[in-house]
């Protein structure tokens, strides 16, 4: 469960969390059956975006397939398009959208709108008057994709899948540490020892750090190298001495759990309640800037959205110590506060 499992979710996880969305079902309502309108069709289906669902002359047929989920777009070509374009310089068309997946909807509406932009300009590029032997002007944009050049999901998704990883691997099996001495009664026998608190806590502490770094290597060199080609850009010394402070914040937190937790129900019920927050805040499905206010105070404090950022900013960017100097300060803070307050709770009798 320790090991296994979270290779396995590292492998399926990048595949399938993917931004890019693609198979948007369109209906084509076209009552003009000009080259226009044809013309217009082909290339939105050309885009690889849109798989067409229907293709019709009667808007009531189409709006059915939209009603029933088959479509998640309707695009109404006008009778007289070609007309009205050739004569009027413009052409009106309406576009529906199935707004249930918000996120498919309003990705795929920008998507249908820089295509019909482009057949535009094409049309528009066609009718310009230019002198024989020249073509059309024409605005030639270069663009430069820096860190990751292909755009490729994986490499963006990937490092911040491991850490989630390691951070349910950690938390999970921490919470469950002290709790699981006081239901076998063997915590007693502890208390009743001259151990010192610190000294039991850190001896909680260092297996389960131990994990999480043999976690953290077999994702990143046994899967993320292998498998997806992410070499880090950075400093590997770098990434396991950010990884080592953020363990110890982290695993501060699950004995925290599990000192104030009489049994392993209560332990799980809270290590769930945080891993939930640090999951959805954390900034790896949903780019903390774009949060509102209350909820970038929130991540401010999620020790999961530093590391996110400084393994993306290593793996990718090939940042350096003085890049993450504020988040390991932060991520220190938080492991020094946690800890302490974990010492603190854990009730011993001498």
């Amino acid at each position: 469960m320790i090991i296994a499992l979270p290779l396995v979710q590292l492998l399926v996880m990048p595949i399938a969390a993917d931004y890019e969305i693609k198979n948007v079902n369109i209906s084509v309502v076209d009552h003009d059956h000009s080259t226009y309108s044809r013309k217009l069709t082909d290339k939105i289906i050309a885009s690889g975006y849109f798989r067409l669902n229907d293709y019709s002359n009667s808007f009531t047929n189409s709006f059915d397939q939209f009603q029933k989920d088959h479509s998640d777009l309707v695009l109404e070509i006008p009778k007289n398009f070609e007309k009205d374009l050739v004569r009027d310089n413009q052409g009106n068309l309406f576009i529906a959208v199935n707004a249930i997946n918000g996120t498919k909807a309003s990705v795929g509406s920008v998507y249908l709108a820089r295509i019909i932009a482009a057949f535009n300009s094409t049309v528009r590029a066609e009718w310009v008057q230019v002198p024989s032997g020249e073509g059309p002007p024409e605005i030639e944009v270069a663009a430069i994709n820096w860190f990751n050049p292909v755009l490729s999901y994986p490499f963006f998704m990937v490092p911040g899948i491991l850490v989630i990883l390691v951070t349910m691997v950690g938390a999970y099996m921490c919470a469950l540490n002290i709790v699981r001495e006081k239901e076998m009664g063997t915590i007693e026998q502890i208390n009743v020892t001259p151990i010192k608190k610190h000294i039991f806590i850190l001896g909680k502490l260092i297996p389960f750090w131990v994990i999480g770094n043999l976690v953290f290597t077999l994702g990143l060199f046994g899967v993320a190298w292998p498998v997806y080609h992410i070499v880090p850009a950075g400093s590997l010394w770098l990434m396991y001495g950010f990884l080592s402070v953020y363990l110890a914040a982290l695993l501060g937190i699950g004995l925290l759990i599990s000192t104030y937790s009489n049994t392993q129900q209560q332990a799980m019920s809270l290590a769930f309640f945080f891993m939930m927050i640090f999951i959805l805040m954390g900034g790896l499905f949903t780019s903390v800037d774009s949060m509102p206010d209350w909820a970038r105070w929130v991540a401010r404090f999620n020790p999961v959205t530093y590391f996110i950022d400084v393994m993306r900013m290593v793996i990718l960017k090939g940042s350096g110590l003085a890049d993450i100097k504020q988040h390991v300060l932060i991520v220190a803070g938080m492991a020094l506060f946690f800890n302490a307050w974990a010492v603190l709770n854990y009730k011993k009798t001498s």
